[in-house]
């Protein structure tokens, strides 16, 4: 099966999927593919200005090397910071394969990949998994949960080494 970039490795730097969804989106789903485009287009005061004062952040659910206590992000200075660290220095595009918003739901589960190249190692990561977002009556972000396996990562080396990484 082959993502929107063509191949496993990202030869091109496209806008996020359009996400498979009615033409009646969700706010939950308005707010997850507003976060993608401006993740996408390094826009860090965009990404913040979409999430509630108290969000919480959690990418991934549990402990990791982004989250060594598995608490995740709360508040807008510690998502700030989590952009600084993870989605700053490094490109990221989303592939979107399923949209679940259950009607009158305030929260959307994205189904999918994300591709990261880390240039500070001179590698691309591919990660699977189930990315929900839940907003509040204003269309806010009120929690950002990735569901993803940080250790199977981790152990498959991170990811593939790409010579030719243009993005």
């Amino acid at each position: 099966h082959r993502s929107h970039f063509g191949s496993s490795r990202l030869s091109s730097c496209s806008p996020p999927p359009k996400l498979a969804m009615s033409e009646k989106r969700s706010p939950a789903q308005q707010a997850s593919q507003a976060s993608m485009a401006a993740v996408h287009a390094k826009d860090k005061e965009k990404w913040l200005s979409l999430f509630a004062e108290d969000a919480h952040v959690e990418d991934p659910i549990g402990t990791s090397s982004l989250d060594p206590t598995g608490a995740g992000h709360k508040g807008k200075k510690a998502i700030s910071d989590f952009w600084d660290a993870n989605v700053a220095p490094n490109r990221i595009v989303f592939n979107i394969n399923v949209s679940h918003a259950p009607v009158g739901s305030t929260e959307v589960a994205n189904v999918g990949s994300i591709v990261t190249y880390l240039p500070a190692m001179n590698m691309t990561t591919v990660v699977n998994g189930v990315f929900i977002y839940k907003v509040d009556n204003d269309g806010k972000i009120t929690s950002l949960r990735a569901f993803w396996n940080w250790k199977q990562m981790a152990a498959s080396g991170g990811g593939v080494q790409h010579p030719d990484h243009k993005l």
